[in-house]
């Protein structure tokens, strides 16, 4: 199963570059917080609220570990890192690539994160919260590329790039 994953902040263009990307390649894409919001029929700020941090990121990994798809761009939630079972299925049927952005640009970008649906761990901004994941990202990503300042072409042809030298099955 060739899968293309994308993990990073909210905010670092996971959603936005998967769609571009799988249209590129020919892919279907799927972002596991929409499948979260399906299967739960509200959103990620309600779903957050009724659960806890603690719940979201139990409901979040038991979701992404039912993703199965072949040829897709899939594009996860910035606390799927959290779930260790869900990125150990994810690396099993796909690359992973951390998308990385700075704290400065991610802030410009995010705006609210409590509208936004955001598993914050008890932290209150997004440096604490970025300090908190990038480790975890930076275990798990098969590929790490930074983003900051490119625009969605840079970003997608640094992505194609990336991905055609790592492997031509692609």
């Amino acid at each position: 199963m060739k899968n293309i994953i994308f993990i990073g902040m909210p905010g670092s263009g996971k959603s936005t570059l998967g769609v571009v990307l799988a249209k590129k390649l020919g892919y279907s894409f799927i972002d596991s917080d929409l499948v979260i919001q399906e299967k739960y029929g509200t959103t990620l700020e309600r779903i957050i609220e009724k659960y806890g941090d603690d719940g979201f990121i139990k409901i979040e990994n038991d979701v992404n570990c039912t993703i199965n798809a072949e040829h897709a761009v899939i594009a996860t939630g910035g606390s799927a890192v959290y779930g260790e079972t869900a990125m150990e299925h994810f690396k099993d049927i796909g690359t992973v690539i951390y998308l990385e952005v700075d704290e400065i640009e991610l802030e410009e970008r995010v705006g609210s994160l409590k509208e936004r649906g955001v598993v914050s761990n008890g932290k209150t901004t997004i440096d604490e919260i970025f300090e908190d994941r990038k480790n975890l990202y930076r275990k798990y990503a098969d590929i790490t590329l930074n983003l900051n300042g490119k625009s969605i072409r840079e970003s997608v042809d640094d992505i194609y790039d990336n991905l055609i030298n790592k492997d031509s099955n692609y």
